[in-house]
């Protein structure tokens, strides 16, 4: 019981002190770049209710989309109060009917996770037939992914996370049928805090993007949950049936 209630406090911090890495200069500027891929994405996705599970972009991806009904399912440990927040919940334990939304962006919540394949489950249980999911993270083969290495010893956010590449969150998802839709990289730059350093180095944004697109520090995947069609049985056997009956009916060899 006590280490239940040691590992939920621990969650609880983490996700507080994950948002508040995100109020920092470099924190800010991530999130200004994710945003820029967020808002071409976004309008092009249609359905009836639009999900946002954490609380790393507050609730401005609310103005990207279309869909009507947008709702953000806020994680424990997450403190402050933003507008738009529906729910409270864990994230591997959705209070959300199966088979409901459109449309879900989970922005760095697998990386601060013990159970990231569960927390994709849970998202698949949720999303309706052909309904999408945008998970957004930081990528290991990147600057970002150098800087991890060298602090995680700390254990502060976000090196203290588990930074999954892209062939690793590919594995996930397709063992839960999902299919890739699209994926974009961005953020070639050193993670440094210093603002104007980062901005003299805005120019390796445009260099990585066509040189080393893969070692983007930030990754924006979109993939589809897949309906399988099945092909009632009943038809098949009565097909057949009938092909048996005309060949009874219709011998090949008359006398």
């Amino acid at each position: 019981m006590s280490d239940s209630l040691n590992s939920i406090s621990s969650m609880h911090s983490i996700r507080e002190r994950v948002l508040n890495w995100f109020s920092t200069p470099l924190g800010k500027l991530v999130i200004e770049q994710e945003r820029q891929i967020l808002d071409k994405i976004l309008p092009d996705l249609f359905g009836y209710h639009f999900m946002q599970l954490g609380l790393v972009h507050d609730s401005g991806l609310q103005e990207c989309t279309r869909i009507n009904h947008h709702f953000i399912a806020q994680l424990n440990g997450e403190g402050r109060q933003v507008q738009g927040a529906a729910v409270r919940c864990q994230a591997d334990a959705l209070p959300i009917a199966s088979d409901s939304i459109d449309v879900v962006v989970m922005s760095h919540v697998l990386e601060f996770s013990d159970t990231p394949h569960k927390i994709l489950r849970e998202i698949e249980r949720i999303l309706i037939g052909e309904g999408h999911l945008i998970i957004v993270g930081f990528n290991p083969w990147s600057l970002f992914g150098i800087w991890r290495l060298l602090l995680a010893w700390r254990d502060e956010p976000p090196w203290c996370g588990h930074f999954f590449s892209y062939n690793r969150i590919r594995d996930w998802f397709t063992l839960l049928d999902f299919e890739l839709i699209s994926l974009e990289r961005t953020f070639y730059r050193p993670p440094f805090q210093n603002k104007k350093i980062m901005g003299k180095l805005h120019f390796m944004e445009k260099i990585g993007n066509y040189c080393w697109k893969i070692f983007g520090g930030i990754y924006v995947v979109v993939i589809r949950k897949r309906v399988i069609p099945l092909t009632p049985v009943k038809d098949l056997w009565s097909k057949r049936r009938s092909m048996i009956k005309s060949s009874i009916a219709e011998p090949s060899t008359r006398m």
